[in-house]
């Protein structure tokens, strides 16, 4: 069996058969698979200083004004951001707020329209 196979059959499985293959890969070679963790927070580092050289093809999308809509506003923000409604809020009550940081420029204009549509003024920095 090929790497490619076995890729390919990990894909197919669920996540309960994914626990079960880790648990009998713990059994069989007395490995752990917390023992991966350290790893991959040694590796995070590496990224962030790769990601800074990239930053400047990011953008903020950042909201200066709530506008007349706020409730509107605020489940646009919800929409973006994934926080719960009390975050949002929070938000939008403390402008201006970064919406969302390290964007491209293309789903930052995307954000903006979005944003400007619930009746917000919104800057991207």
């Amino acid at each position: 069996m090929t790497k490619e196979e076995i890729l390919q059959a990990i894909e197919e499985m669920s996540v309960k058969e994914l626990a079960e293959l880790v648990s009998a890969i713990e059994e069989r070679f007395g490995v752990s698979a917390q023992a991966a963790v350290p790893v991959a927070v040694a590796a995070a580092p590496q990224a962030g200083a790769e990601g800074a050289a990239e930053e400047k093809s990011t953008v903020d999308v950042v909201v200066t004004n709530a506008g007349q809509q706020k409730i509107q506003l605020i489940k646009a923000v919800k929409e973006i951001t994934g926080k719960g409604l009390k975050e949002c809020k929070e938000l939008v009550d403390k402008l201006p707020a970064v919406i969302k940081a390290g964007v491209s420029p293309d789903e930052a204009e995307e954000l903006k329209k979005k944003l400007e549509a619930a009746g917000a003024e919104v800057e991207l920095k």
